[in-house]
């Protein structure tokens, strides 16, 4: 329950910092730290069961069938991301707190912050493929809200959108490999994967899933061709760059290469694809950071670089890369971090980044000078930190590629280690000189606690740096361990190897990053310039990413000037022509059927079908002139087909579909505000041109054809003998043993298929906020609702009201006293369907629209305000309080360790009642009843508001937007 703890407890916290007040914002970071500090402590104790080569697990079934379980798993690797991720964590909301302006929305940023991290330690704890897909896909759309946090910024939103599309995109891809990899080994059991690197490498489908999942890992940590989104997302507040882009979010590709690096390494598609990503991003990366303006620039291009050093390292596949891989990922998140947190306090002390404008900062920011110039040096390579001994086990790995006639990769080494240094000395550059004279404020250190955070990183750099088997190397070399296992080399952490290449390379690249960064300040017009980058200038990724999405845009506006229209009956043909070409296409299906008799014919199923075609056809004919009589007559076309379902002995269709069609009548109504009014005089009607008679006469027969051809499929497939073994006869014979009802239906929606069930109520909570929405921002056209002459003569001026207000006031000529006796009635019909539901034709489902109707019953008749003011409703809470219940459901199956939503009847003795059946799926349909109640009123009301608003607009005018919420 541990693992479960630290993700579950970051999500419960940015729920509670959503909703604090603004004003706290000693709060939020007290909310925020804490549940960071609960996470590190609970990593730190788990350090006992994983040091020795152990494995934390936590199980819970999901879909057991399909080998989808929700499963946590912490080994070495998984504890040291877990432990990088909450300490730099807690560090960044330290710093956070006297970097935010109360003026920011605080509670907002540490609510996504918060989510963001669970996100991620869920992507470092998942023990399932499938599941670790979604935790990636979070920290996605996680990362973007935070990206975009001050979306009153062009450049945020547009970072945001940047990132959020090409991680999203790659993390489509990731999902497809995942799918791949786990057909490949039989099982998406992350232990099983792990297990099986031989049959996967030896698959025919091993070279499409490494790509998909290197797409995947390459989007997320910003590697080459993907690289240009990183900078683009320094638009984000400066906690979030310091703990996304150098910590964490863009270690999670750097993660996904590492865990599966015993399945997918070890072959040369895998060294060309990830070490040659590496390489040119490792190159490209450093020679652009040198030529920024911009601090966060600088550091968001270096921390790009050195992602695509352990991209090579990792492609490089030999047990000491991965060693030199883990060991870097830790030292840049410790020296990145800082950097970032710096050029934060440079920002926020001074009021700019522009490093040309920047210099002399150490006459009055001694302290995070001296600090940001010891984290730039172990960025550099420099001896004694920490940056050294990872950048010269690099220096080794490369040299262990090359040859004698191969040393391009040691050459790409020396120049990245050069590259480096320059653009560390240009950081450091605006610490000395002269102090600028032209700054929008004037600097001076921060408070003691924003600068903590950067001192215990720094001094984490030295510590390292001196002594790193003391201070770091258990928690390494259980990483390794966790990784390579058996195939774990020797490898040393010593400061001093004696005089050899590596060390020599290092010497190169320090003594030929200050040369070269000389030489740029002598020609200072070629790093101050606005020219961009030299030689790269023209390689743009911005302006390649800009031209590939106006191209989709374009594209998709081509396709919709095709094949849509903005009229409805186009739209419709194309429709019924798919329903009439669906039927020809299952000719051969359809032709092994055997077609049962009719059987017993009986005339008033047949009269009752009459009705029903007749009301059809009228509402057909009288749409063209009368509309509310149109309405009535679809409605007897629907009271038809619920009649039609209780005769072929389904009265929970019968009473779903009766519910239906008088919530749709209601909607309808509602919507007829909204239409144009449209007069078409019947003289002219059969004067129409021959073209509008053959028109008219191709949409009936392609109408007729298509509904007939469905009918008859629905008819081969509904009249098929049903097997013995068949999925009917599994139903019918397991519905009361197992699911505790003797309503096979209500108990396939909340017991055997519950997971569906789920799914659909989310989605019908997702239409009905969207529906919302949209509703407030959109004001229908003031004279929408058409007032027949002589109506409009009968205004009474000394009333003073208008002839929209007496449509609006006819509805209140029955005394609404007598009406509100309903409210009461249809609350106890829907109760009786409700309890009834799981052994007789009834549920949630049904009982849910029956008291919606009620309350829109109230509102139609007894009228708006009264309704409002006694009933009280708020139907955003019903939809949460129903998602909420239906999933607490399922996690109360967890509790008793069974799979998610698996239902258990319990069997209770009452006095006077007697033993009384109660199953966990009627807490379950209490969710649904709860959702469907909300979702109905939600819609209904909306609608209902914006109609009452159209009318009451004076002629002419325009709506005011209402300062408040309009549904409560």
């Amino acid at each position: 329950m541990l693992l479960l703890s630290l993700i579950l407890v970051p999500f419960i916290g940015s729920a509670i910092a959503a909703l604090m007040p603004a004003n706290a914002r000693n709060s939020e970071a007290w909310l925020a730290g804490g549940v960071t500090l609960f996470g590190l402590l609970v990593t730190a104790y788990l350090f006992a069961q994983v040091g020795d080569g152990g494995v934390v697990r936590f199980h819970a079934d999901w879909l057991p069938s399909h080998g989808l379980n929700f499963i946590l798993r912490m080994d070495g690797l998984a504890w040291l991301f877990c432990m990088l991720i909450l300490g730099i964590g807690l560090l960044v909301v330290i710093y956070a707190r006297y970097y935010m302006s109360p003026a920011d929305p605080v509670p907002r940023f540490f609510s996504f912050l918060l989510a963001f991290m669970g996100s991620m330690l869920g992507i470092v704890l998942s023990g399932n493929l499938i599941q670790l897909v979604v935790f990636w896909e979070l920290t996605s759309l996680t990362s973007f809200l935070l990206i975009g946090y001050w979306h009153h910024r062009a450049d945020a939103r547009r970072g945001a959108r940047m990132a959020f599309t090409v991680t999203a995109s790659g993390g489509l891809c990731l999902l497809a490999g995942v799918l791949m990899l786990g057909h490949i080994v039989g099982s998406y059991s992350l232990d099983v994967v792990l297990a099986s690197g031989d049959a996967v490498r030896e698959h025919p489908w091993y070279l499409p899933t490494l790509v998909l999942i290197a797409l995947g890992a390459l989007t997320k940590s910003a590697q080459f061709p993907f690289h240009f989104w990183l900078p683009h997302a320094m638009a984000a507040p400066t906690p979030v760059s310091a703990f996304l882009h150098s910590a964490t979010m863009v270690k999670a590709g750097i993660f996904l290469l590492m865990r599966l690096w015993p399945t997918l390494s070890g072959t040369p598609e895998w060294t060309w694809i990830i070490a040659g990503a590496g390489l040119c991003t490792l190159l490209i990366g450093a020679f652009c950071a040198i030529f920024q303006h911009d601090l966060k620039g600088l550091l968001a291009y270096s921390t790009i670089s050195h992602l695509g050093l352990i991209t090579v390292l990792l492609g490089i596949g030999s047990p000491l890369a991965m060693v030199a891989a883990i060991f870097h990922t830790l030292n840049h998140a410790t020296f990145k971090a800082s950097l970032f947190m710096a050029a934060g306090i440079i920002d926020h002390e001074s009021g700019t980044r522009d490093m040309r404008h920047l210099r002399g900062l150490y006459r009055v920011l001694p302290y995070t000078a001296t600090l940001a110039i010891v984290a730039s040096a172990a960025m550099a390579g420099v001896p004694l930190l920490n940056g050294f001994l990872s950048k010269e086990m690099f220096f080794a790995e490369a040299l262990a590629v090359g040859s004698a006639r191969n040393w391009g990769m040691s050459l790409a080494a020396i120049l990245m280690g050069i590259f480096s240094v320059a653009y560390s000395l240009r950081f450091i550059y605006v610490f000395f000189g002269p102090l600028a004279t032209d700054l929008p404020r004037q600097p001076h250190e921060p408070p003691r606690w924003m600068r903590f955070p950067v001192e215990f990183l720094v001094l984490c750099c030295l510590v390292v740096g001196v002594a790193p088997g003391w201070s770091v190397g258990p928690f390494l070399n259980t990483a390794v361990v966790s990784v390579l296992g058996e195939r774990t080399p020797y490898y040393s952490l010593a400061v001093w190897h004696g005089f050899n290449l590596p060390l020599l390379m290092s010497i190169l690249a320090l003594v030929g990053g200050v040369a070269f960064y000389t030489l740029l300040r002598r020609r200072y017009n070629l790093i101050h310039s606005d020219r961009g980058v030299p030689l790269l200038y023209r390689f743009n990724g911005k302006q390649a990413y800009e031209s590939t999405m106006l191209r989709l845009t374009a594209s998709a506006a081509l396709l919709e000037r095709l094949l849509s229209t903005r009229r409805l009956q186009p739209q419709l043909l194309l429709l019924m022509i798919a329903l009439l070409v669906v039927p020809m296409l299952l000719v051969n299906p359809l032709s092994n059927l055997d077609f049962p008799g009719i059987g017993e014919f009986h005339p008033m199923f047949a009269m009752l079908w009459l009705i029903g075609c007749a009301c059809a056809i009228a509402a057909a004919w009288q749409a063209k002139y009368h509309r509310l009589a149109a309405l009535s007559l679809v409605g007897g076309a629907g009271i038809v087909t619920s009649m039609t379902f209780l005769w072929l002995s389904a009265p929970d269709l019968a009473l779903t579909q009766l519910m239906v069609e008088t919530v749709t009548t209601v909607l309808i109504l509602l919507g007829l505000r909204w239409l144009p009014p449209r007069i078409v005089p019947r003289e002219l009607n059969f004067q129409a041109p021959r073209s509008a008679w053959l028109r008219r006469g191709r949409d009936l027969v392609i109408a007729v054809v298509a509904g007939l051809g469905m009918c008859l499929v629905s008819y081969a497939v509904l009249m098929r003998p049903a097997a013995p073994d068949g999925i009917s006869d599994f139903f019918l014979t397991r519905a009361m043993s197992e699911g505790g009802g003797s309503n096979v239906v209500n108990v396939l929606l909340v017991d055997f298929r519950s997971f569906d069930t789920l799914g659909e109520i989310a989605v019908l909570a997702i239409v009905a906020l969207t529906v919302y929405a949209l509703l407030r921002r959109f004001r229908p056209a003031p004279e929408s609702v058409p007032i027949p002459a002589q109506q409009a003569n009968s205004v009474d001026p000394a009333a003073g009201q208008t002839p929209s207000q007496q449509v609006t006031s006819g509805y209140l000529m029955v005394p609404s006293v007598y009406l509100r006796l309903l409210f009461p009635i249809m609350g106890v019909i829907a109760a009786y369907f409700f309890i009834r539901g799981h052994n007789l034709p009834g549920g949630g489902f049904v009982a849910g629209l029956t008291f919606a109707v009620a309350i829109i019953v109230q509102y139609m008749l007894a009228g708006t305000v009264w309704v409002e003011t006694h009933l009280r409703l708020q139907p955003h809470r019903w939809i949460a309080l129903g998602l909420v219940t239906a999933c607490l459901t399922g996690l109360g199956a967890w509790w008793f360790g069974y799979p998610f939503l698996t239902s258990h009847t319990a069997h209770v003795t009452l006095p006077l009642l007697g033993e009384i059946h109660l199953p966990s799926a009627f807490i379950f349909d209490l969710g649904v009843f709860g959702v469907v109640v909300g979702a109905t009123i939600l819609i209904l009301v909306a609608l209902a508001h914006q109609s009452v608003r159209s009318h009451r607009l004076p002629a002419g005018g325009t709506a005011p937007r209402s300062p408040g919420r309009e549904v409560r």
